[in-house]
């Protein structure tokens, strides 16, 4: 039986072996444990703000008014955003997406719902 060992989160090398309840990998010298890399992976879900999972190309709807620097007018409560992109964040915003009105935008999850 043989069982396969996640790829280096950091290198992405294959030559990863177990030592006693973590991961090793021989080319970098990274170590893990299985709850460490699920701790990664919740993380790096995003999620609006009743806790829905977001994923590119979603239609959500804003859930405030939202002031924009620069720009005179806000965007309003109840704005629909389609086709959305999530992004790496930055300073928390980690929606990319094109408003009517507005143009391109960078919006934090936690300001919208699916």
């Amino acid at each position: 039986m043989t069982t396969t060992l996640p790829n280096c989160p950091e290198c992405q090398s294959e030559y990863t072996y177990e030592d006693g309840t973590s991961y090793v990998c021989p080319m970098c010298g990274h170590e893990w444990t299985q709850a460490s890399m699920d701790e990664a992976n919740e993380a790096a879900i995003v999620r609006d703000a009743n806790g829905n999972i977001l994923q590119d190309g979603d239609t959500v709807t804003v859930i405030r008014d939202l002031k924009i620097k620069g720009a005179s007018t806000p965007i309003k409560q109840g704005t629909k955003i389609k086709n959305i992109r999530l992004i790496e964040p930055e300073d928390g915003h980690n929606i990319d997406c094109k408003i009517p009105g507005i143009g391109q935008i960078a919006l934090k999850s936690q300001l919208v719902k699916k």
